[in-house]
This record gives C-alpha cells, structure tokens and sequence, in this order.
C-alpha cells in the first residue's frame, strides 16, 4: 500500500493517514510465517542434512 504526504501537509492530516495506514495493516490478510518459527524439528543436524540434499543432484 501506498500513502501519499503532500508537502506542507500538517501534522494532524498526517497523524490521520498513518492511523489509517495502521487500522488497515492490523486487519489484512496476510500470510503471517512468523507463527511458523522454530517448529521444524529435525533428528539430524542441519548441516548434515543440507549435505546430503546436495549430493543427490
């Protein structure tokens, strides 16, 4: 998303539009891969396992 501020823009039509921008960012569909972090468990150590990935080309 975009926001535009117009030069000699005040202080209280910016504070609006940042509001906006984070009233509409809050509520967006987004894809949040945080929630994902860390819950991979592997039984191997992942350099070993990277290892093996590259001899199979």
């Amino acid at each position: 998303m975009v926001t535009i501020i117009k030069k000699g823009a005040s202080k209280e039509e910016i504070s609006l539009l940042l509001e906006k921008l984070n009233n509409r960012t809050k509520y967006s569909k987004g894809f949040d891969a945080m929630k994902f972090c860390g819950t991979v468990k592997f039984k191997d150590d992942a350099l070993k396992i990277q290892k093996q990935l590259r001899d199979e080309w």
